[in-house]
């Protein structure tokens, strides 16, 4: 690929894309993996328990607005 490809606002947008897509993947495997050890205790059935569903709820929620606040403070200006 040449210089004037990677000046072409149409890949830039797609690369920006395929970015923002990337960094949504590895949000949701890091909540997966941090949220399922932390909430699901007991043996796999079929369904989560009220508390595990419960449990699960909450830590996704907490896990997203931490990652909100934290990259509204990498992106703001000091």
């Amino acid at each position: 690929m040449d210089a004037s490809a990677l000046s072409n606002p149409r890949l830039q947008a797609m690369l920006e894309e395929e970015k923002r897509k990337a960094m949504a993947n590895e949000i949701v495997a890091k909540l997966t993996d941090v949220c399922w050890d932390k909430c699901i205790t007991g043996s796999i059935g079929s369904s989560f328990s009220n508390s595990e569903a419960s449990c699960l709820s909450n830590c996704a929620k907490r896990f997203l607005e931490l990652k909100m606040l934290t990259m509204q403070r990498i992106s703001s200006p000091r």
